[in-house]
């Protein structure tokens, strides 16, 4: 009989796991074998091999990050940008046009203007909260308009409604990198996008310690995809599968504590004297608030800030606080602190920071699983 998986949580424990189990084992054991056994495969992609991302490791995943965002297909990749990369190399191709909104991950920012161009994609950045300027850029060539749920690292929540009807009307993809958000608090799919992205070295494992990506989707597109994929050979390991596998399980419990946490900080460092700007869609003074409300059943576990200090109290207050640690990345159980100046973005110019408003001084907040009366406190303290 088949199990009852109405709701999220229950899906991430169970979604995807073997019925019957392997051996008895509660957990998926893992495959650590390159190549399987030929069972008449009648084309390349047919075979068993890890390179083709379809060993029984493999398999459980797609399985289960399809069904906690109700799309038909998904597939796992050796990291974030691999998932990017090879998602925007399948679909826009080699004399393709993009449209992207203009505040975007670092990373990403540089593949779009640096790589993507070299190999014959062309890209044009937009105002993400003006669709309306959207279409002076379209060409007889744009294949596709690329988003993020929420924009890192200023926290911007882009019309995402418009952009897949703006996508749906002019015959585009609609692509959207939803890792801040993360399956718990918005499901791409559900209001239309054609491919969810995610860096799923973030919340979807949630314990700092794989780099893995996500590519969610219709599976005609993921496909295609996956078949890019095995020839560029960005694939994830059967251990780094496991432990993926084992971090999803806790999804829910962890991003729905981060975001009350990340909430209750957004709201006392705005109340502060000694903070000048707090970026959090979850506060009534953030312009998007209200569509955040709309599009999302929480608010993530990220924030930015920028104190009236600038740049020295930054420093100042970075080195002050004891319990975040001061690295890149985001989403886990710790609380990370960073400059994203000086980490994510520092790939950009300053004049492209700039203009896109990631100032030096800007912090970015990752909040962890660490109480939030804890992490209060021990702002209080650093910022005196």
């Amino acid at each position: 009989m088949a199990k009852l998986m109405k709701a999220i949580d229950t899906k991430l424990v169970h979604a995807g796991e073997p019925d019957p189990s392997i051996g008895g084992a509660v957990t998926m054991p893992i495959f650590q074998s390159s190549t399987f056994e030929s069972a008449g495969a009648k084309s390349y992609h047919d075979l068993r091999y890890i390179r083709l991302s379809n060993t029984p490791n493999h398999a459980l995943l797609h399985a289960k990050l399809a069904a906690l965002e109700g799309a038909e297909a998904a597939l796992v990749c050796g990291s974030g940008m691999a998932a990017i990369a090879t998602t925007l190399l399948t679909v826009v191709g080699g004399s393709g046009h993009l449209i992207a909104q203009h505040s975007l991950y670092g990373g990403t920012h540089d593949l779009l203007t640096g790589d993507l161009p070299a190999l014959g994609i062309e890209v044009d950045f937009v105002d993400g909260d003006d669709p309306a300027s959207w279409r002076e850029m379209l060409r007889p060539n744009t294949r596709a308009l690329y988003m993020e749920s929420i924009s890192n690292p200023l926290l911007e929540v882009t019309d995402l409604r418009a952009a897949v009807d703006f996508a749906s009307s002019n015959g585009l993809l609609s692509i959207i990198d939803n890792t801040f958000a993360s399956p718990i608090n918005f499901r791409p799919p559900e209001v239309g996008f054609d491919l969810s992205l995610h860096s799923a070295t973030k919340y979807l494992n949630g314990h700092t310690d794989i780099v893995a990506g996500a590519v969610i989707g219709r599976a005609e597109l993921v496909r295609e995809i996956s078949r890019k994929l095995g020839h560029l050979g960005g694939v994830l390991d059967p251990h780094a599968c496991f432990l993926l596998n084992r971090g999803l399980k806790t999804l829910a419990v962890r991003v729905r504590h981060q975001n009350e946490s990340a909430l209750k900080i957004a709201r006392f460092l705005e109340a502060h004297p000694r903070v000048a700007k707090v970026n959090y869609p979850g506060l009534e003074s953030h312009p998007n608030h209200m569509r955040a409300i709309e599009l999302f059943d929480g608010f993530g576990g990220v924030l930015s800030f920028e104190l009236e200090g600038k740049l020295p109290a930054a420093e100042a207050f970075i080195s002050r606080a004891t319990i975040p640690i001061c690295a890149p990345s985001l989403g886990g159980v710790e609380t990370l602190i960073t400059r994203p100046a000086a980490t994510s973005h520092s790939g950009m110019s300053a004049q492209e920071r700039a203009r896109a408003g990631i100032h030096e001084d800007l912090i970015r907040l990752s909040v962890g699983l660490e109480a939030s009366d804890d992490l209060l406190e021990d702002f209080e303290s650093a910022l005196k």
